[in-house]
């Protein structure tokens, strides 16, 4: 098969969540001719309606996912390592409630949680006093013992979005709004029919990597056409907004009396996020919403820790997302594995082109998803992004508050708000998006919440936004800060700036081809 011609690819990867380009931006640097589709925008689905936590996972402690937890707490420091912009840590405050798990059970489960994976930057986990500040009033008064421990904090949908910038810096040619609409083995590769802002494409590759989350089902029947079922169970997972129900910087985990647990996290500096939920989906993955159920569940579960009750009225914004988990068979939807598994399919004689399938897995272990998954695939070049930063992420040290000092001493015109978010957004990039302005004058229009047009293009040229919404919701959370005049006053921006999607999508197959 020639994999020299313009729409010739070693590997054909579709959907553009976080398994997708992960896996993209590991082949790319591994020296394979890689060719990223994905139906919408990056992280448009399940990798943008996350609880945004890299995490060892302390409930799967329960099911004895041992192997699990020890890859993600290991991934955990290897993530915020290369990524210390979008990645920080959090202090998790985990309260005793009489009648659940004992206090020896939820010690022991903290001690193994510290010691299954290295922990070189995190502090261990400790006792606390819950009747002391700043949990007393917070919570309620029959709270007096708890635990806290160590997780990290990611921005999901700009995680998804630095995998795809570095595996287009790396060559690979990323496709958004491309849905990939034929699919068949041929010549000892794949040929694909792709429709998007080029028009319709044809496209070979030597492998196939299905990734496409929810949707993972519905390319497996178009590539294997056939009676067939794959092991895809959908549970949701939602989330409320609430507004800022509690100061300082700790998280809270609470236990519920189903034997799930919920999260309430600072958010987005003014506002706490509350989640999340496991229930059984059936429908359409790109039409998911809470239910009032859920929402009803989240504020129950959530007001039995809290002094003041909370109430679903009270949610400034709600999202949720479809987790494509591989089906054990597990009778409960909060006990199916999380755990990922690769599906190899070459045929009846083992001897067709490659198709890999993607089940379950979690953002914390995409890193090892994509090396395993390149390894299934039988690449022999030698993984190289466990310690690679991702873009903007090589900060001298991983000391960002240095980094953000050094910045508003460079940059002391500028809003300390405004700076320190595109500072988390952009890391060693913010240059690139400030460029020599002396002022706010010189970024262009303002359209609310220190978002200016010059961000707005940097995000467009550099990072395949191509709507308000791309830009208020997925590489940004601002859609939560503007008014409804001001993203209105974007929303028309972009339609006046007639953007030429088909040219632009030209010009980076073009600049990833050179």
């Amino acid at each position: 098969m020639d994999i020299n011609g313009p729409h010739s690819f070693d590997l054909l990867v579709i959907g553009g969540g976080i398994n997708g380009a992960g896996i993209a931006r590991d082949a790319a640097g591994r020296g394979l001719k890689v060719c990223l589709v994905e139906q919408g925008d990056l992280a448009g689905a399940t990798s943008s309606a996350s609880t945004k936590l890299v995490h060892g996972g302390l409930r799967y402690l329960e099911q004895f996912a041992f192997r699990l937890v020890r890859e993600s707490l290991i991934e955990r420091e290897r993530l915020l390592a290369i990524a210390p912009h979008i990645i920080w840590p959090l202090r998790f405050v985990l309260p005793h409630e009489p009648g659940l798990r004992p206090r020896w059970l939820l010690r022991t489960g903290l001690w193994l949680y510290d010691h299954l994976g290295p922990r070189k930057r995190l502090p261990p986990s400790r006792s606390v006093d819950l009747t002391r500040p700043p949990h007393a009033g917070v919570l309620a008064p029959h709270l007096v013992h708890g635990f806290e421990y160590s997780d990290c904090w990611v921005d999901d949908a700009r995680l998804v979005v630095l995998n795809a910038r570095d595996a287009a810096e790396r060559g690979a040619q990323i496709r958004t709004r491309t849905r990939c609409i034929g699919l068949r083995r041929a010549g000892g590769g794949w040929q694909a029919r792709i429709a998007g802002p080029l028009g319709i494409e044809e496209i070979s590759a030597a492998a196939l990597v299905n990734a496409a989350g929810p949707w993972v089902d519905k390319v497996l029947a178009e590539a294997l056409p056939g009676p067939r079922r794959a092991p895809l169970r959908l549970v949701k997972g939602s989330h409320l907004i609430m507004p800022r129900l509690y100061e300082g910087a700790h998280c809270y985990i609470f236990q519920n009396r189903d034997g799930r647990i919920v999260f309430a996290i600072p958010y987005e500096g003014d506002f706490t996020l509350i989640g999340t939920t496991d229930v059984a989906f059936s429908g359409d993955p790109a039409k998911v919403a809470i239910s009032p159920e859920e929402a009803a569940y989240l504020c129950a579960a959530v007001s039995e820790y809290f002094a003041t009750p909370v109430s679903p009225d009270q949610a400034v914004a709600t999202y949720a997302g479809v987790r494509p988990l591989y089906d054990d068979a597990a009778e409960r939807d909060s006990a199916v594995t999380r755990d990922y598994v690769l599906a190899l399919d070459r045929g009846w004689d083992g001897r067709a082109a490659p198709l890999l399938s993607v089940f379950g897995g979690k953002i914390t272990t995409y890193r090892r998803l994509a090396e395993h998954a390149l390894a299934k695939l039988g690449v022999e070049a030698r993984p190289w992004t466990a310690s690679a930063p991702l873009p903007g992420g090589d900060i001298a040290h991983g000391d960002f508050a240095a980094f953000l000092a050094a910045q508003q001493a460079h940059y002391p015109w500028a809003a300390p708000a405004m700076l320190a978010r595109m500072a988390r957004a952009y890391g060693t990039r913010l240059a690139e998006v400030l460029g020599d302005a002396q002022g706010a004058q010189d970024l262009g229009q303002h359209f609310g919440g220190g978002l200016h047009a010059a961000e707005v293009i940097y995000l467009i040229r550099q990072e395949w936004a191509r709507s308000a919404e791309d830009v208020l919701w997925r590489r940004s959370k601002l859609g939560l800060h503007l008014t409804g005049e001001e993203q209105a006053r974007l929303a028309q921006w972009f339609a006046r700036l007639k953007l030429d999607d088909q040219a632009i999508s030209a010009a980076i197959q073009s600049a990833s081809a050179r």
